[in-house]
């Protein structure tokens, strides 16, 4: 079955449309590198539409009613919405969950040393990354530090232009013998991702005099003691905005698409769309990455207690009414999938894979191999979806990640599944996932958005 490329449907006015959502979005990703920033630019957009802070209901004691929006936030980096429908909750919600960690390299509490007159910052890598993509590159620095008192200092450095950026090193060509004899997961070892963090001694220091110019220059420019690294959080991404790609401007280049792509449609779609009966929600989550875990990770039970607490301010809440609501809940997981890439077509399956330009993209069923780890959408909710989408004239397709035998990945939809809900995943067809820089197709990003609003009104 082929799928008709999009870019060939679309009039003026839509292709108007379109780089209206990709300028959009390009300034999204550039202003959400991390999962902090991206809960801080969600919370300010949503604020723009009408949303307040549900713990500002529990704590005023306020009583919500159909026609309410509502947002409630997990530590600073998961965040959930919520737009309160005519019908009682116990029929369930139409759910859009995403998630808005992303790949990347995470200082350590103890990291910054001095060796060969060069200061280091010592990392540990975030999610599954293939570690030689990320020596060499200009890299900032993301996060925050909080000292003893609770002071939180905001750390973003490499993105501005006249910020200095960071790298991690790697060993020329000339000396690299033995080094290019290595498998491509051994030719750079996670401990030796550390950042080239400065060169420059401090006069009238003996030992270490690296270090102590760096230490100089924290405390008097950011406040921060060497002990602070303690209690920080701070993120090595690529230094760079967000950019167009190709010469006739048909894509985007950034990093963090996977899964920021996928989050910020959702996002767009829910602020978009009001709530007629059923209730809606957008879900975007940290920890993806890594499993899910954690408090902020979809596997926590920030989700389900955020439930109870609008339920209760409905004067609706009981231990069954909230089952029946998940349980009479329909959702897309949305994420990406991996998009056909001809110079690799030996990964993919190309009759059941994703191609640029085609739409978005559903999957009944992801995991490993025999299908382990994996959500398996049931056919009548496929059925359904089809319907909805054929409709409204959007442009999609179906797709595994890759051949069978070959790999293979899971995303947060087998958790929600656990509360009998329909879910399947569905997103953007991403080239180079989980490389410092990905490519998207806008057509793919203009169509997914699409895809998320007919949801949110039809499921």
């Amino acid at each position: 079955m082929d799928r008709k490329n999009a870019w060939t449907t679309y009039n003026k006015k839509q292709l108007t449309e379109l780089d209206k959502v990709c300028k959009d979005y390009l300034k999204f990703l550039d202003a959400g590198k991390t999962e902090r920033e991206c809960v801080k630019e969600i919370v300010k957009t949503a604020k723009k539409y009408g949303y307040i802070s549900l713990e500002d209901v529990i704590k005023d004691k306020k009583n919500l009613k159909a026609g309410d929006k509502v947002f409630s936030v997990c530590m600073d980096k998961t965040v959930a919405l919520f737009n309160i429908g005519t019908k009682k909750l116990e029929k369930g919600m139409n759910i859009l969950g995403a998630h808005i960690d992303s790949p990347r390299m995470d200082v350590k509490q103890n990291p910054l040393y001095e060796n060969g007159d060069f200061a280091y910052l010592d990392t540990h890598y975030y999610g599954g990354i293939k570690k030689y993509q990320w020596v060499t590159l200009p890299l900032a620095i993301h996060g925050v530090v909080v000292k003893k008192d609770g002071t939180v200092i905001d750390i973003a450095i490499g993105d501005k232009k006249d910020d200095p950026v960071f790298c991690v090193t790697d060993l020329l060509i000339h000396l690299a013998g033995e080094q290019m004899e290595k498998k491509a997961n051994k030719v750079i070892e996670g401990e030796n991702l550390d950042i080239l963090f400065a060169s420059k001694p401090l006069k009238d220091k003996d030992k270490d005099a690296v270090k102590e110019g760096v230490l100089k220059i924290l405390s008097e420019e950011y406040g921060i003691e060497e002990e602070d690294f303690i209690s920080a959080e701070l993120e090595i991404v690529p230094a760079g905005a967000a950019r167009e790609a190709g010469i006739d401007r048909s894509m985007i280049m950034a990093y963090g698409q996977d899964d920021r792509v996928c989050a910020y449609t959702s996002l767009m779609a829910m602020l978009q769309v009001d709530a007629k009966e059923k209730t809606t929600c957008c879900l975007l989550t940290d920890k993806e990455e890594i499993g899910s875990v954690g408090a902020t990770g979809m596997r926590s039970r920030f989700f389900e207690n955020s439930v109870a607490e609008i339920m209760n301010a409905m004067g609706c809440f009981s231990d069954i009414s909230l089952r029946r609501c998940l349980a009479n809940s329909s959702m897309l997981s949305s994420d990406v999938n991996a998009a056909y890439d001809p110079l690799f077509a030996s990964a993919f399956d190309k009759n059941n894979a994703s191609y640029f330009g085609r739409g978005m993209v559903f999957s009944k069923f992801t995991g490993s191999r025999g299908k382990s780890g994996s959500n398996d959408a049931n056919a009548e909710y496929l059925a359904r979806i089809r319907k909805m989408m054929d409709d409204a004239n959007v442009c999609y397709q179906t797709a595994e990640l890759g051949k069978v035998d070959v790999g293979g990945g899971g995303t947060i939809a087998y958790i929600l599944s656990l509360y009998g809900m329909e879910v399947i995943d569905c997103g953007v067809a991403v080239l180079n996932m989980h490389a410092p820089w990905e490519v998207t197709s806008k057509a793919d990003i203009y169509e997914t958005l699409k895809g998320y609003k007919v949801f949110l009104r039809e499921a």
